[in-house]
């Protein structure tokens, strides 16, 4: 398998969590957001959207990275991401999505130098921003979660690929997680699992930590 991806895309963490709860291997290609090398031509002709993660596994060719991790479920089905029972699976891809789908985007790279070149918001506008969305989602899912101590029970799985780099960006931006107990909770058993710590943006070889 090949990964292209940039090291603090919270995108591309969630795969690598994902494929190291799999015991997948797979070789690493950075992307470097900051240069703009998403937006070359080369990478545009493996994803158009020029977006990361793009994952290859021999032919087969995949974007989006809650696409990838439930493809990995299905063509890899060891160790899965999703419980077995329909409800339980339904349950764990809304809190999934609720991060992919509501947080993560509106504070993603692109939507932030948007904001700031296109209406001048300052650096500490642009935190409050971030901060703002987190909290409002951060809040809810306290409300859903019965942490057991991961959100599906006993194994960590696709919330928790999700969860993990959602925090990190809210740590860099100074979220005090102490409001969100639930949560820190299961960060903190996910912290100690080697495929977790393995994936943090530090540890890739692009990082510049």
């Amino acid at each position: 398998m090949d990964l292209y991806g940039y090291f603090r895309s919270s995108a591309s963490y969630r795969v690598r969590i994902g494929l190291n709860l799999k015991g997948l291997a797979y070789k690493y290609h950075p992307v470097n957001l900051l240069k703009g090398e998403q937006l070359g031509k080369h990478y545009r002709e493996l994803n158009p959207q020029g977006l990361v993660p793009t994952l290859e596994d021999g032919d087969i060719h995949l974007t989006q990275s809650i696409a990838i991790l439930e493809w990995l479920d299905e063509a890899y089905p060891e160790s899965p991401l999703l419980p077995e029972n329909p409800d339980d699976r339904a349950h764990i891809r809304a809190l999934s999505y609720s991060i992919t789908c509501d947080i993560q985007p509106i504070q993603n790279l692109r939507v932030l130098q948007f904001l700031q070149a296109e209406y001048g918001i300052s650096d500490e506008q642009k935190v409050q921003w971030l901060l703002h969305w987190v909290d409002l989602g951060f809040s809810a899912l306290e409300q859903q979660l019965q942490p057991t101590p991961f959100a599906a029970g006993n194994r960590p799985g696709l919330f928790e690929c999700c969860l993990l780099p959602q925090i990190y960006n809210a740590e860099r931006f100074g979220m005090d997680m102490d409001n969100y107990p639930k949560i820190q909770q299961i960060a903190n058993v996910c912290a100690e699992l080697p495929a977790f710590t393995k994936a943090r943006p530090e540890h890739q070889p692009d990082s510049t930590l």
